[in-house]
């Protein structure tokens, strides 16, 4: 009897370990499928979130020869569209627009206007003769932005400009914005859509003078010697030079204004827009004839035209792109860049 009752225990709690292993497993299993199920319930409702340039990176691809996005070179965090006809095209304000350059510091994107229209970098007498602007009265200034708007490298404010060479010299800074300057960042800027204007954040760009014949990266420097931050501007003389993949045509600025090849027989920059061999525009860069660029006060303004014509007075007027940036936070939502399937945001 004791026997029986013994092993009727003894199986009573085999079934009791048996039970509770049992339920412990399932509770086991049930948990970690739970847990998979949560973590990838979770990880499927994580939406990207890229800005604009790494969208842009990742769409168009990183490319080492031929037209396309090539890292820069130049400036961190830069990354720049070049060749004949690369994939930057972009719908913008209704209208085709070029993609300059991705900043991946910011992820903002730097777009050019496609078409261009005609008005004067500086009317005569629009502003009164100051010392950085000889004969204003005649030729108009060079300067695009005011003793206002002007700063350092450092983004500290400059009223006038100092020489290098003989800091006994002073050129103060007129009170008033370039007449192109005050039409884009007015009358044009006011005339663009609500959705464009939304996108378009202020930025700061390169003002200063550049020297004919120097080496490319010294242009960079010294164009960033002064800067003037707004919503509308125009191209630097070294963005033009960075978007031809003609290694004659892209080492200097020098090799880029001087040599008739660089204008009749470069079909490898897209900015390239000549009519008759020529392609004048406006850019935001003074040209210096001196070797001190703080003596940079020439009435000349650079254009991108063939030999023979960099000289031009401020007061006349040429073709006009206008070149505003992107916030990063706007998103791509379709287009591949081409011409006929432009990237829409």
């Amino acid at each position: 009897m004791r026997r029986h009752r013994s092993r009727r225990r003894n199986k009573q709690r085999n079934i009791i370990i048996i039970s509770a292993c049992t339920i412990l497993l399932f509770m086991t299993v049930g948990y970690a499928a739970m847990s998979t199920n949560l973590e990838i319930n979770a990880k499927g409702n994580v939406i990207k979130q890229d800005t604009l340039g790494e969208d842009l990176i990742e769409s168009a691809g990183v490319v080492t020869s031929g037209d396309g996005l090539y890292k820069d070179g130049y400036e961190e965090n830069v990354y720049t569209y070049r060749g004949s006809n690369p994939n930057n095209y972009v719908t913008f304000n209704n209208e085709l627009w070029r993609i300059i350059s991705v900043n991946t510091k910011d992820n903002t994107i730097k777009i050019m206007r496609n078409a261009s229209f005609s008005y004067k970098y500086d009317g005569e007498k629009y502003r009164p003769d100051y010392g950085y602007c000889n004969d204003t009265d005649i030729y108009g200034c060079n300067i695009w932005g005011s003793n206002s708007t002007l700063y350092d490298i450092n983004m500290n404010p400059i009223t006038e400009l100092v020489s290098s060479t003989s800091p006994a010299k002073k050129y103060s800074f007129p009170d008033k914005e370039a007449e192109l300057n005050t039409y884009l960042n007015g009358t044009y800027y006011n005339g663009l859509n609500s959705t464009a204007k939304d996108m378009i954040i202020d930025a700061v760009y390169k003002v200063g003078g550049a020297i004919l014949g120097e080496e490319l990266q010294e242009s960079i420097n010294n164009i960033s010697m002064a800067k003037w931050k707004g919503k509308v501007a125009l191209i630097d003389v070294t963005e033009y030079v960075r978007a031809g993949t003609d290694s004659t045509c892209s080492k200097s600025v020098n090799n880029s204004y001087l040599y008739n090849d660089c204008y009749t027989k470069n079909p490898s920059n897209y900015m390239y827009t000549g009519v008759n061999n020529y392609i004048i525009y406006w850019t935001m860069t003074p040209f210096s004839s001196f070797a001190d660029p703080s003596d940079s006060v020439s009435t000349a303004l650079f254009t991108i035209n063939n030999i023979g014509s960099l000289i031009i007075s401020p007061k006349n007027s040429f073709s006009v792109r206008p070149v505003v940036t992107l916030s990063g936070e706007v998103k791509i939502t379709s287009g591949d860049g081409t011409q006929n399937n432009s990237y829409q945001f």
